[in-house]
């Protein structure tokens, strides 16, 4: 469903989105928080945690208690309506395929701008190759903690189970930096992601493994499961990112790619390891390439959902 459809635009212009909803209460916590020596920092960033986690997790509980009081048919409807607003498949898919079109339409420019949405590093620093693997970077690992992460901990939770993965991957990402203000409020929020994903990344790489399979089969483009395989058990555990290197190893070895490597954020440039042994010229070719691996492993992603819920039925 939210494949199909996506977050519709009137309802974010009317209500916001879960994660901005979660995104304002991590700020206020920042500023209310943080402050004080690095120890007391790092003490305030555990309370947040908890003050977020147990917001979070009330809010979801009691919506699902209401959705219960509907009703096992239209509490089900009510729960699958909000479990949709957590995976982001059709925002990925589509501000990745805007940098490919960019690209095509705009030249470096445009490619630059388009970009810039869904990556950190600085964009001007970005040749088009240098723009192409970023935007399959980020298609890469988002689709490890942007998709596959919160279906799994929705299976294993229902919606809190989602809505409290959702709440460390968004304080992960607005707090969870290496920066002076947030290295020690954020490590708590940090180290607890690197947790929560760990199980999410290594499903993410076998299902891109499996997609080049059968694409593989197909004959389209030839990506080659067999050097996916091959650059996961080599480079996966060298990116710096306990979670990021296993997709991003997957996707680099069946597209035939470099992935990663040195990149630059605000100004400093960050040392990593490339993933993969292929070509690092990637062209808008390449990011197409990708999101027809992405598309056929989001359909593997629903049928190992639908198995483990067919599973589920039978046991109950």
């Amino acid at each position: 469903m939210e494949a199909f459809a996506g977050y519709p635009d009137a309802l974010y212009r009317a209500l916001g989105h879960p994660v901005t909803w979660i995104g304002r209460l991590i700020a206020a916590l920042d500023r209310g928080l943080n402050r004080g020596s690095s120890a007391l920092c790092r003490a305030m960033g555990v309370l947040a945690l908890v003050v977020l986690l147990a917001a979070v997790g009330a809010a979801a509980l009691v919506l699902t208690i209401l959705a219960g009081l509907a009703g096992a048919q239209a509490g089900l409807v009510i729960l699958a309506l909000l479990c949709a607003s957590l995976p982001a498949q059709r925002s990925l898919h589509d501000h990745v395929a805007a940098v490919a079109r960019a690209l095509r339409d705009e030249g470096l420019p445009g490619g630059r701008r388009a970009v810039s949405m869904i990556v950190g590093r600085d964009p001007e620093t970005l040749d088009e190759a240098a723009i192409c693997r970023a935007a399959i970077e980020s298609l890469s690992e988002n689709f490890s903690d942007g998709i596959v992460a919160p279906a799994l901990w929705i299976g294993l939770g229902g919606l809190p189970g989602g809505a409290l993965y959702k709440a460390v991957n968004t304080a992960d990402s607005m707090i969870g930096h290496r920066t002076p203000r947030h290295e020690a409020f954020g490590w708590a929020a940090a180290r607890l992601d690197d947790l929560v994903n760990l199980p999410a990344s290594r499903l993410t790489a076998g299902l891109i493994v499996a997609a080049a399979g059968l694409h593989a089969l197909r004959g389209s483009s030839r990506p080659s499961p067999r050097r996916a395989l091959a650059a996961v058990r080599r480079d996966a555990r060298r990116h710096r990112s306990p979670n990021a290197g296993w997709p991003e190893a997957a996707m680099a070895g069946a597209l035939g790619l470099a992935l990663a490597g040195p990149r630059v954020y605000g100004g400093r440039v960050v040392e990593d390891a490339w993933m993969g042994d292929g070509r690092a010229e990637a062209g808008p070719a390449d990011i197409e390439r990708a999101l027809a691996l992405y598309r056929t492993a989001c359909l593997l992603l629903w049928l190992l959902a639908l198995t483990a819920a067919g599973l589920g039925f039978l046991l109950v």
